[in-house]
C-alpha cells in the first residue's frame, strides 16, 4: 500500500526512498530511515511540508565552548592556571551536555503538514504525539523575537476547534510552516 505513495514499506525495506511532493524541504533519493510521520500516513495521504527545530538550540553549547576556549587562551597568571583549566574543562563538559540535549531534541522532534492534517511528535522512548485535521484548524499564530526575525526562527501556535496544538517552539522558518498550514 505504501509503495503507491513512493515510500518503501517497513515489511520490505524500512527506508524512505522518494521525495516529498511540494515540500519546502525535499528528501533526495538517498535512503533516509523511516520516520514516525511516514509510518502514520493514511492511504492516499501525502506529506506537503516538513518543519524542523532551529539550530539556534546549539547556541548555549557554542557559547560555553567559546568561554572555555577563552579561559584556556587568556590564562592571566601561572599561579591560578590549575583553577582556570579546571573551570574551562567544566565549561566544556557543560557545553557538551547542552549540545547533546539540543541534538537529541532536534532529532526526536518531527513536525509535518500533510494534505489532511498537521502531525507533531517529540521524544524517542517516551513519545508525545498530537495530530490535528486541517478542517479543524482555525488560526495559526507566529511569535518571533527580534533575534528570531533576524535568524529566521520562532514559535508557532496552531489553534483548532475547541483545542489547539501546544506551542511549537524554536521552529526554523516559522512563516513557511504557517503558510503551508493555512494554505489548505
Amino acid at each position: 500500500m505504501l509503495h503507491s505513495l513512493g515510500v518503501a514499506c517497513s515489511e520490505c525495506h524500512g527506508w524512505r526512498q522518494a521525495s516529498i511532493s511540494g515540500s519546502g524541504r525535499p528528501y533526495s533519493a538517498e535512503k533516509v530511515p523511516m520516520r514516525y510521520v511516514d509510518r502514520v500516513l493514511q492511504e492516499g495521504e501525502s506529506v506537503l511540508y516538513v518543519a524542523h527545530i532551529s539550530r539556534i538550540l546549539y547556541l548555549p553549547a557554542m557559547l560555553l565552548w567559546l568561554v572555555a576556549g577563552a579561559l584556556i587562551f587568556f590564562v592571566p597568571a601561572p599561579a591560578i592556571r590549575v583553577f582556570v583549566v579546571a573551570a574551562a574543562v567544566l565549561l566544556f563538559a557543560l557545553g557538551a551536555v547542552s549540545f547533546l540535549r539540543a541534538w537529541f531534541h532536534r532529532v526526536t522532534t518531527e513536525i509535518a503538514v500533510t494534505d489532511r492534517r498537521v502531525i507533531y511528535k517529540k521524544g524517542l522512548v517516551r513519545r508525545y504525539t498530537v495530530e490535528m485535521h486541517m478542517d479543524k484548524v482555525e488560526s495559526v499564530d507566529v511569535d518571533q523575537s527580534i533575534w528570531g526575525r533576524l535568524l529566521n526562527y520562532g514559535d508557532v501556535i496552531v489553534h483548532g476547534t475547541g483545542v489547539g496544538l501546544e506551542p511549537l517552539t524554536m521552529i526554523d522558518a516559522p512563516l513557511e510552516l504557517r503558510n503551508h498550514i493555512t494554505a489548505m
